[in-house]
């Protein structure tokens, strides 16, 4: 990871910035839009449904939430690639190095998490999803409701 390789004190960071700009720039920037976008469209015409699983669903926050924390840090990732290598090396830009570090390694692990939701599917309708398939209301939301008075047994 290049976040990792700028937290060496050489001056490896003169290269290791403009370099993770440049592919942050090009081509994360636009696969985690077009990971969003397709897999929206890809959910909507395949009877998986967009909030129709649980998995699907979840998957979908972690997706947008990766894509707005990869945006919120386009900022200090320019920041970082336009320091000179004397300041990088100071101490003041540690916190900003070591941000760099966490956010793409909980980036990493987020999608990681949601590749096994992708591969195992857990089992589980969403209300939207179970009012689709039987059109009725979930049992387990009415189990322990007596049906004349609307009174908990």
């Amino acid at each position: 990871m290049l976040a990792a390789a700028g937290l060496g004190g050489s001056t490896s960071g003169q290269t290791v910035y403009p370099a993770m700009d440049l592919i942050t720039q090009y081509l994360v920037v636009p696969l985690a839009v077009a990971t969003l976008t397709l897999g929206t469209l890809q959910s909507v015409v395949t009877p998986w449904g967009l909030i129709r699983h649980y998995w699907v669903l979840i998957k979908l926050i972690l997706t947008v939430l990766v894509v707005v924390v990869l945006w919120l840090q386009l900022t200090n990732i320019r920041l970082l690639a336009s320091l000179p290598v004397e300041t990088l090396l100071s101490a003041e830009w540690a916190t900003a190095k070591f941000s760099m570090v966490l956010h793409s390694g909980g980036g990493l692990i987020v999608l990681l998490g949601a590749t096994i939701l992708s591969i195992y599917k857990p089992v589980g309708l969403t209300r939207f999803g179970w009012n689709k398939r039987y059109g009725t209301t979930p049992v387990s939301e009415v189990v322990g409701t007596h049906q004349d008075s609307g009174q908990s047994v």
